[in-house]
């Protein structure tokens, strides 16, 4: 891969900034904690070699909250996440993983300089297959770009879990520990079917001048598989009679999460990512990381027997934690408390390790 221009940032850096890097740094190991974190957007264009479409020059667009001496954590989700992962005084709205990345919450900017970045295809320009592995590969080129040797940790979730562990595979010297929620080493044939559907949706859509209407019934077969049937049941009434039809009690939900989905997303985008996470095909055997697997028993698109095989296969520490949930797939967004538990204690021995190595 080649750089083809170095980043331009909302931020410019100069001697005074970097002073004030070391200070922050140095209160860091000491224990102080500064009341409010620096936060930056830019974009790089690079050239990478994509497995099925060739080599392609390449917008990488991202996001970093926290000093950048601080050690390095990438954030990923799932293909509808994007680089914007917390709120802060810079970019105030709220981040698509607020639960989780925060002043005060388990992955703090005053203790980590996170990063995170918008996924090859999110803004639909690229209309080709984009494998898990060429995602990784971008995080590797942007990574240089920003001058990150190494990352602390890769914390992903869901296509985020499956790209971490393409990056723990192809990337593992730059990796110290990767986090897995709801994503394991290949896609299970099951839920390649819900998303072929989906496809198919967006698909019918377009060939009746709808592609609009299409992708929005995509996204709500999806929510469909991100969910759990008792979810629906305590959450939703029985069907009633309304203007001489049947509507079930879901429906508007339901049109809500498509209604919102198609605001902010493009039917290209949404084609090729889906077809990414059917894309994923990795041997476990080549991490020799230590990995945290965090599944969840009721999700039905990564089911509980392919987080079992990803373990017993996988050549690091490992770590498994079962978590019970009724958002499923979900999960990861819903359930804070319980996945902040597993995050930090995954990240404790992460964090131990990096102030020993500042203070030795």
């Amino acid at each position: 891969m080649s750089l083809a221009n170095a980043p331009t940032t909302t931020h410019e850096h100069d001697t005074a900034a970097t002073l004030d890097a070391i200070a922050h740094a140095a209160a860091w190991v000491k224990g102080a904690i500064a009341p409010t974190v620096a936060a930056e957007r830019g974009e790089c264009t690079i050239e990478l070699p994509l497995r099925h479409a060739g080599r392609q020059r390449l917008t990488l667009r991202y996001e970093i909250v926290g000093d950048r001496a601080l050690p390095a954590v990438f954030v990923a989700g799932g293909i509808s996440a994007h680089r914007h992962v917390t709120a802060t005084a810079a970019f105030g709205e709220a981040g698509w993983w607020q639960g989780q990345v925060g002043e005060g919450r388990t992955i703090d900017p005053r203790q980590h300089c996170v990063v995170a970045f918008d996924w090859l295809g999110a803004d639909g320009s690229l209309d080709a297959p984009i494998d898990p592995a060429d995602q990784a590969d971008a995080i590797a080129a942007l990574l240089d770009v920003l001058d990150i040797d190494r990352l602390q940790a890769f914390v992903g979730c869901s296509y985020g879990a499956m790209v971490g562990l393409q990056f723990a595979a192809r990337h593992g010297e730059r990796l110290q520990q990767l986090v897995a929620i709801s994503g394991v080493h290949r896609a299970h044939p099951y839920a390649s079917a819900w998303r072929a559907l989906q496809r198919r949706a967006v698909a019918l859509g377009a060939l009746q001048c709808d592609e609009t209407h299409g992708l929005a019934l995509a996204r709500q077969l999806a929510i469909l598989s991100y969910r759990t049937p008792e979810e629906f049941a305590a959450r939703f009434d029985a069907a009633q009679v309304s203007d001489g039809r049947v509507r079930v009690g879901a429906e508007d939900y339901l049109d809500h999460c498509g209604a919102t989905y198609v605001e902010r997303t493009s039917p290209t985008a949404y084609l090729r990512l889906s077809e990414s996470i059917d894309l994923q095909a990795l041997d476990p055997g080549a991490i020799r990381l230590p990995v945290t697997v965090i599944a969840v028993a009721e999700d039905r698109l990564v089911p509980l027997s392919d987080a079992y095989d990803l373990v017993e296969r996988l050549r690091g520490e490992t770590r498994l934690r079962v978590l019970r949930s009724l958002y499923g797939h979900d999960a990861f967004l819903k359930e804070e408390a319980e996945v902040a538990a597993v995050l930090r204690e995954a990240l404790e021995d992460c964090v131990a390790d990096a102030r020993a190595e500042v203070l030795a």
